[in-house]
């Protein structure tokens, strides 16, 4: 990591503009006011600052850079440190804390705990196709973090936020904060995200009861008998939440070590994070330079602000 972070991008705002420039615009300069590609004229001259550029169509005619439209915009932090911040969180596998942040790049606490959730926001992806498919197989399960502000810490989990994950074996991974377990705010999520045709495993409560008649095929493990996993001799599929559970214990190592405290208005981002980074990882062939540049395609229409509304 340390040799990558020699990258000129990271300490010259001109290299990081040009950088950024051939991935958002890979297909041609884009107008970010009328959509207009390649229609457009660099501005230059002492008044004008590099990377400036006028549309040409009579009814817009309006000035751009490549920021405009994106997370990074009216930002005063140079683009060359939120590259190497959006580098920092891509890289670590269990994510980078604001004050580690904030050290390393020279920037104000609240300005890194700002451009970091612009970064997480990045990483959130919108409408998707169905996850699995024929011969797939998606492992499903619940877990529980954090408390829910106002409630008192008492035995069982009516206290803490709730987090649903779909994981496709050797594929990605979904995470969704919902209100309960109860299959009324379960089962619509899952309906929304995987294929008909897919080989769902799950344990055996009673809300994924039903799966097996609405997907390929629905197998349980049994934890409450202390089954955690079998092969099934037709087949020969391993029936466990394994890899459910790998992706659980990264996420809980991130949150509790490294982030210790989570909102929860912030969780989805948070969840959009340990997504993005468990999906683009090293297994299926993403490292990390490649999953920065994965990364940047995702901050186009996603400005995000936080002032405060006028009294």
């Amino acid at each position: 990591m340390s040799a990558i972070l020699q990258n000129p991008i990271f300490t010259d705002n001109d290299k990081a503009r040009e950088w950024l420039e051939r991935r958002i615009w890979a297909a041609g300069r884009i107008c970010p006011h009328c959509g207009r590609i390649s229609y457009s004229t660099p501005l230059k001259g002492e008044k004008h600052r590099p990377g400036l550029y006028q549309c040409n169509d009579a009814k817009c005619r309006e000035q751009f850079t490549v920021t405009v439209g994106t997370v990074f915009e009216r930002s005063k932090i140079p683009l060359s440190k939120w590259l190497a911040a959006l580098f920092l969180m891509v890289a670590s596998k269990k994510g980078v804390s604001a004050h580690q942040v904030h050290r390393m790049l020279g920037i104000s606490y609240k300005s890194t705990w700002f451009m970091m959730h612009r970064l997480r926001e990045a990483m959130r992806q919108g409408a998707l196709a169905p996850m699995g498919g024929a011969g797939s197989i998606v492992e499903i399960d619940e877990t529980f973090i954090g408390r829910k502000a106002g409630m008192p810490i008492k035995r069982g989990t009516n206290h803490k936020h709730v987090v649903l994950t779909l994981v496709e074996r050797g594929g990605s991974v979904r995470s969704f904060h919902v209100d309960s377990v109860k299959k009324e705010d379960v089962l619509p999520i899952i309906r929304a995200n995987l294929d008909r045709e897919t080989h769902v495993i799950t344990d055996e409560a009673k809300r994924y009861a039903q799966l097996g008649d609405e997907f390929a095929k629905h197998d349980a493990i049994d934890y409450s008998r202390e089954e955690y996993g079998y092969t099934d001799r037709k087949t020969g599929v391993n029936v466990n939440t394994n890899t459910i559970e790998g992706y659980y214990s990264i996420f809980k190592r991130g949150m509790k070590g490294v982030y210790q405290h989570c909102s929860e208005k912030h969780l989805h981002r948070y969840l959009a994070e340990f997504d993005f980074r468990y999906s683009n990882r090293s297994a299926l062939g993403c490292e990390d330079m490649e999953r920065a540049d994965r990364m940047v395609l995702g901050i186009v229409g996603k400005r995000l602000t936080y002032r405060r509304p006028h009294i």
